[in-house]
């Protein structure tokens, strides 16, 4: 598994999060898992991040001010935009986990047909949906946000021990 750290600055109405960085982590799981979806839904809950939804990636840019949110890649491929627009272009595809730390825009700008995420964020957290420029209480709100010590993927020892403490 391949961990890429993306630290994306603030881009028109999206703030991104200015203190951690964006988390891809290609290939955490294998694509051929029976029930990926379900594989991948057990993992984040067992490492405390429960999971909440099924779905796509909204085809527009937006961000969440009440949570950090946790995406399997559960099957399919699709074209994403991070950072807001303009932002940075990425492929994902089943197998892929991508970390967004609150504030961070993401919209799918592709999928295939059978393109399926899994959803999950940190207890007492949600996914708002916000597409307008971050007021003074938005950032504020997305500064005092908590995350578990525990990454979604791999556990206490996982990628987020390293790379988001660090921010903190």
């Amino acid at each position: 598994m391949t961990v890429t750290v993306l630290h994306l600055e603030e881009r028109g109405p999206v703030p991104n999060n200015q203190r951690l960085p964006v988390l891809i982590y290609e290939a955490a799981f294998s694509p051929g898992t029976s029930d990926l979806a379900s594989t991948m839904e057990q993992r984040f809950a067992e490492n405390g991040w429960p999971p909440q939804w099924r779905n796509g990636i909204y085809d527009f840019h937006h961000y969440h001010s009440q949570g950090h949110e946790v995406l399997g890649i559960a099957s399919g491929s699709a074209e994403l935009v991070l950072g807001g627009p303009g932002g940075r272009e990425r492929t994902v595809q089943a197998g892929d986990v991508l970390l967004l730390p609150a504030g961070t825009g993401h919209c799918r700008t592709h999928a295939s047909s059978d393109f399926l995420v899994v959803g999950a964020y940190p207890p007492g957290q949600e996914a708002d949906i916000v597409r307008d420029a971050p007021t003074a209480a938005i950032r504020e709100a997305i500064a005092r946000l908590t995350f578990p010590p525990t990454d979604p993927v791999r556990g206490e020892d996982g990628p987020i021990s390293q790379l988001w403490s660090d921010h903190l």
